[in-house]
């Protein structure tokens, strides 16, 4: 008499399972390549409207199409380049005051109550105001950007700095360590992988403020380009739009996987 044998999920992740880049790699082509194939069977059989989901073909010819005019390409840069400026502004601005916030309850007791007063705003809200202060030009599109990441950036900063192992701080003093030293040496360290992971959160947050940006005052932009999509019934070129969002941030997340990599030595073993 047999007897099956049961596998346990948990062995999945062992050395030599599907843990491994390519097994990983493999699954993800085949899991896309599914979907599109699903995708493709639904409408080419009727079973899904071309006005409600035009099949892959007729959104990758519409891509086809934009690209060859420049516009598509001029849409992603012009996105990204706002997204950028808007992203490091907030960044530079956000992460140093975290810090600050971190370490020193009287920061954290001043700025406090406009973090809780300006956190839950969207993006979206702060569209008017910026349009009365700084019109319609590309100041206000990173303008939106700014205000609709820097408090994601700082709460994640202020949250990542206090939870530092006070013991490494006071060993470090004991050693001889000076306020500088304990700085570079134990709380960024410490902290870094807190605010890197709060950087990634709020870069994609990032996208969605200049989108809503875009639809809303812009001539240019991925936004834009679907906004006016829409108003001409294209729903192939409003997928294409999205699909060139989803492939952009794909990117910008890999490259600050890399520089996350180079920013933490120590942790390289757990990326394989």
């Amino acid at each position: 008499m047999t007897r099956s044998v049961a596998i346990p999920l948990f062995a999945l992740g062992r050395p030599g399972g599907w843990s491994t880049r390519g097994s990983i790699l493999l699954l993800n082509v085949l899991g896309v390549a599914g979907f599109l194939l699903l995708w493709q069977v639904a409408t080419a059989g009727g079973f899904l409207s071309p006005l409600f989901l035009p099949s892959p073909g007729q959104v990758l010819n519409e891509a086809t199409q934009v690209a060859a005019t420049g516009e598509l390409w001029r849409s992603i840069v012009d996105s990204s380049r706002r997204v950028f400026f808007g992203f490091a502004l907030a960044a530079l601005f956000a992460v140093p005051l975290g810090v600050l916030m971190g370490l020193w309850a009287p920061a954290r007791a001043i700025v406090g109550p406009f973090v809780s007063l300006l956190r839950p705003l969207p993006s979206i809200t702060w569209i008017p105001l910026t349009m009365l202060w700084l019109g319609i030009g590309e100041a206000q599109k990173i303008a939106i950007v700014f205000m609709g990441t820097w408090v994601y950036i700082l709460v994640y900063t202020v949250e990542s700095t206090k939870r530092v192992d006070p013991l490494l701080i006071k060993a470090a003093r004991n050693l001889g360590a000076s306020d500088l030293s304990v700085m570079r040496e134990v709380i960024l360290p410490g902290a870094l992988p807190g605010i890197l992971a709060g950087l990634k959160v709020s870069l994609a947050i990032s996208w969605s403020c200049v989108l809503s940006a875009e639809m809303v005052a812009a001539q240019s932009g991925l936004g834009a380009l679907i906004w006016n999509a829409k108003d001409w019934s294209n729903l192939a070129l409003v997928l294409v739009g999205m699909v060139c969002i989803s492939l952009t941030v794909l990117v910008a997340d890999l490259a600050a996987g890399v520089i996350e990599r180079l920013l933490q030595p120590w942790e390289r073993h757990r990326h394989g």
